[in-house]
């Protein structure tokens, strides 16, 4: 049927040229004659053909200008162009493939031969065009398969991370929390351009993806340490540090049997620096200001916040604003002092968070 042909626009000034083409294409094509590049880009704004036969000498608007056109317009652009053409200079040829042209037939042409030149070039168009469906498809297939497997890794970490919560005796949804406490943080940051050339290298899912295994190391800490409800002694107190090298032992021994361990990247640093302090006093390394790793920074604020705001076997839950207040105090001692400014900017949604979440 005329509906299931494929649509060959035919341009030429000359009528006669115009009649004999249609006539050798007609019956396996459905053809359009077109008198002048001119009406050609009028016919294009309603009709999309499969190939273009394209005169090159007309007046006002010749083949060259025509192709131009259609090649600047992205809606049009990939219509295969054969110009028609009565020069045989090789420089003519030459400037017409130049301009996106696929192919030249001289005129006067040969009917069989102009049909098999069609042939021919209708048939790559449409094995490109199967070949960029099947690259479509597979590229579907691998997007997919990849977020599959990051729900998986997601599921296994969140799964790991309760583990030691449960643990811990810590309830509430304390992972949930953390994460959406660095998101708010992350996000300002990113807004206010604050370490921009670090911030900006980071995947901001991996990055809070990897958050939930901060505190993993507290799987190799005894019960009777994390259950104390009780103020712990020296001696508890070190061995309870000793969670942040257990954490960065642990991940690296998991980081050694995958290929793919961006996100434990992440993960490690979090586990070895979340207790760092801006002045130096914290542990396990007492490092010291941007020494500390941005990603320990971050989760400094969000961890203590937290831990504030809930209730633990030895304290009562904190108030927002008394743990607000504890907070600012640790600024530039405890804390980053540029990120404290961005987590008084973001503080209400802190809030929102743990009466939420």
């Amino acid at each position: 049927m005329l509906s299931d042909q494929k649509k060959i626009f035919l341009v030429d000034d000359n009528a006669t040229n115009l009649t004999i083409g249609k006539n050798a294409l007609i019956g396996k094509y459905n053809v359009f004659t077109i008198p002048s590049g001119e009406k050609l880009l009028k016919m294009l704004e309603k009709i999309v053909p499969d190939l273009i036969l394209l005169d090159v000498e007309m007046p006002e608007m010749n083949g060259y200008e025509a192709i131009k056109i259609i090649k600047s317009d992205k809606r049009i652009s990939n219509i295969p162009v054969i110009f028609l053409t009565a020069k045989t200079e090789a420089a003519n040829e030459l400037e017409g493939l130049s301009l996106g042209a696929i192919d030249y037939i001289t005129k006067p042409f040969s009917p069989p031969l102009l049909l098999k030149r069609i042939e021919v070039h209708l048939l790559v168009e449409e094995q490109k065009n199967e070949l960029k469906n099947y690259n479509d498809n597979l590229m579907e297939m691998v997007k997919e398969k990849t977020k599959t497997v990051i729900n998986l890794q997601n599921a296994i970490l969140k799964t790991v991370a309760e583990m030691v919560e449960f643990r811990d005796d810590i309830t509430g949804s304390h992972i949930e929390r953390t994460q959406s406490y660095l998101k708010a943080l992350f996000e300002k940051m990113v807004e206010r351009g604050l370490y921009h050339t670090e911030v900006s290298s980071w995947d901001m899912n991996i990055f809070l993806q990897s958050a939930q295994l901060h505190d993993v190391g507290k799987i190799a800490i005894s019960d009777s340490i994390l259950k104390k409800p009780g103020k712990l002694t020296p001696e508890e107190f070190e061995e309870m540090k000793a969670h942040t090298t257990f954490g960065k032992e642990i991940i690296d021994k998991i980081s050694k049997s995958t290929v793919e361990d961006s996100f434990l990247q992440h993960a490690k640093v979090f586990a070895i620096s979340h207790h760092e302090k801006w002045d130096g006093t914290g542990y396990p390394l007492g490092l010291s200001g941007e020494n500390i790793p941005l990603q320990g920074r971050l989760m400094a604020i969000a961890d203590t916040y937290d831990a504030l705001i809930s209730e633990r076997p030895y304290k009562k839950p904190f108030t927002h604003e008394k743990t607000m207040e504890i907070i600012l105090e640790g600024k530039g001692k405890h804390f980053d002092p540029s990120i404290i400014d961005i987590f008084v900017n973001v503080s209400h949604k802190f809030k929102e968070i743990s009466e939420t979440t």
